[in-house]
């Protein structure tokens, strides 16, 4: 279990590292397009970036059971955002891919550390 739980932990770093320091990468693999200002870059560095960055390192750092089952319900939570896309804004396969990881981090992290 534990090495699992820094698998996710170390997932949630890397993905996020993308979003942090590549963010011309990550808008281009989300398909999303830079607007007149800077702020979507600046939205990708925080949210998609350093927010996975974050909570990665913390679970690390605090290395209990409560620490990688938050872990789990950010990435559950993401699935449900992205899932509700799904229904609401139109399936496409990217959608569901993403979807698949996050609920496939979230939702066993959530039952290993429960």
């Amino acid at each position: 279990m534990d090495i699992i739980n820094i698998i996710f932990a170390l997932l949630s770093i890397g993905l996020g590292c993308f979003g942090w320091l590549a963010p011309r990468y990550t808008l281009g693999a989300l398909d999303l397009t830079m607007g007149e200002t800077t702020m979507g870059m600046s939205e990708v560095r925080a949210s998609v970036g350093c927010l996975f960055v974050g909570m990665g390192i913390g679970a690390l750092i605090l290395g209990t059971p409560t620490a990688y089952v938050m872990l789990g319900f950010c990435w559950a939570g993401a699935a449900i955002g992205r899932l509700t896309s799904l229904v609401l804004d139109g399936p496409s396969q990217k959608k569901w891919i993403y979807f698949l990881v996050e609920l496939g981090v979230g939702l066993p992290a959530i039952w290993l550390n429960i």
